[in-house]
């Protein structure tokens, strides 16, 4: 049988546009469909407009620091418009650069929803069918607006947040996984009255308590109010405000209401149930451990399969699927140790196991533990703290996870991935010359253990 394509993707985020133009260097005809703006939740909705958001957040820090280092700063006045516009003008560019990437690799760009119609044939928007050797679901996830409650209507999601015509002076933000907290974390240094509720005891739910309790103190002096074990129940409008009932009886008035509980498996409407592919309980697409559903001819890459929710994650499944299946290099993605970060202010980054999650798997468990108050912090004046936090096995040395809570923890955690990735031990870390002064230093000078926990025999 003859295709009119080798390689059909649907949706054009950073694990479908990788994916596609790999293969396409590998001389695959490669056609992509995507109905909303090419670039996908990171470039448009997602990591780059937040983290450009997250700089401008914190210009209100450094404006204060100053004064403790000589600088007499006038008053300073925030223009959300301004913002607004800068970041669209970012992320247009970075979408035209995709494009151009695309266009350079010879892949075929179409500007419509597509679906899959049958085995190895993809239906567009506009009625044309297309005939794929392979089909590359690549769509993403989405918010889940939940609860449901009545006036959920009038409430906003992470994707909506970004083009607000007016600035929120009052926001309530529902959840307390990362997305809520950054979001939090941004608007109260932007100024907003923040408030935050979340069903759970405590906000970053997966991460080690040591940090989330950190961040959590962090986010209260810098004015978010936090309201656990409690949601919306209700949501009404009137007077130009938002009328929020909560679970526990109380009631708050806000400008907006940004519902962060989550997000689900871009899956609906794709046609996957009609060829067979398998989804699990979330709706995210089931896969192997190189992307191929249960359906011959078809896979997935990225948060569609709900595997790690993350870009860098999403891009390197793209590559593999290309190269496993057009450049005969069959590599199965590592997801073990996969480095993250939370950017807050100040931000989380870790890599590995908590210390809850080794202590659950290993005998033995060594913690190393830091808190200090940062250097730029003893002439500004400012009450902040850093905690760095190493994971060891107590009986090989290995270091297991490691995590810090401070500034630019994100860049910090990215390059102890590798040695954490190449099975670095303590004596490793301890061995590596210091650079002073700097907040990383602290991470090979760690000597003392500040507890230990070994596992009691049955």
């Amino acid at each position: 049988m003859s295709f009119e394509v080798d390689l059909f993707v649907i949706g054009a985020g950073s694990g479908g546009v990788r994916a596609a133009r790999i293969a396409a260097g590998h001389g695959a005809r490669v056609m992509v469909a995507e109905e909303f703006r090419i670039g996908g939740t990171c470039v448009i909705r997602g990591c780059v407009p937040k983290k450009l958001l997250v700089y401008a957040s914190r210009f209100a820090d450094d404006f204060a620091d100053a004064a403790g280092y000589g600088w007499r700063v006038g008053e300073a006045r925030f223009d959300w418009p301004t913002m607004v516009a800068a970041k669209e003008k970012e992320i247009t560019r970075l979408s035209a650069i995709y494009r151009a990437n695309l266009e350079k690799a010879g892949v075929a760009m179409i500007e419509e929803r597509a679906e899959i119609a049958g085995p190895q044939v993809v239906r567009l928007a506009g009625g044309r069918q297309v005939s794929a050797r392979h089909i590359l679901i690549a769509t993403g996830a989405a918010p889940a607006l939940a609860p449901a409650i009545p006036g959920l209507e009038h409430a906003i999601s992470s994707n909506e947040i970004f083009d607000l015509k007016s600035f929120p002076n009052r926001l309530l933000v529902v959840g307390g996984g990362y997305i809520g907290v950054e979001f939090a974390s941004v608007f109260s240094r932007l100024g907003a009255s923040v408030t935050q509720v979340t069903r759970a005891g405590n906000i970053l739910r997966g991460f080690d308590e040591d940090m989330r309790v950190g961040l959590r103190e962090e986010l209260c002096h810098a004015g978010v109010l936090f309201g656990f074990e409690r949601l919306p129940t209700r949501i009404e409008k009137r007077d130009g405000a938002l009328h929020v009932a909560l679970s526990n009886g109380d009631n708050i008035v806000v400008d907006q209401v940004l519902i962060a509980t989550g997000r689900r498996p871009n899956t609906a409407g794709l046609g996957l149930e009609a060829v067979g592919v398998a989804l699990d309980d979330a709706g995210a697409v089931k896969v192997d451990a190189w992307s191929a559903t249960n359906v011959p001819g078809v896979h997935a890459v990225g948060d569609v399969t709900n595997r790690i929710n993350l870009t860098p994650v999403a891009i390197r499944e793209g590559h593999a699927f290309a190269d496993h299946l057009f450049g005969g290099r069959p590599v199965a993605v590592d997801h073990e140790n996969v480095p993250s970060a939370v950017f807050a202010t100040p931000e989380i980054g870790a890599v590995g196991l908590t210390e809850a999650e080794a202590r659950a798997r290993y005998d033995i468990v060594d913690i190393y533990r830091s808190r200090f108050r940062p250097m730029k912090a003893t002439l500004s004046g400012r009450r902040e703290h850093t905690i760095m936090k190493l994971i060891v096995d107590g009986a090989s040395d290995r270091v297991l996870g490691a995590h810090i809570l401070g500034h630019e923890a994100g860049e910090m955690i990215q390059l102890l991935g590798i040695a954490i990735k190449m099975k670095a031990t303590k004596a490793d870390l301890d061995a590596t010359m210091a650079v002073h002064p700097t907040a990383a230093e602290e991470l090979v000078t760690m000597r003392t253990r500040t507890e230990r926990f070994e596992r009691k025999p049955a």
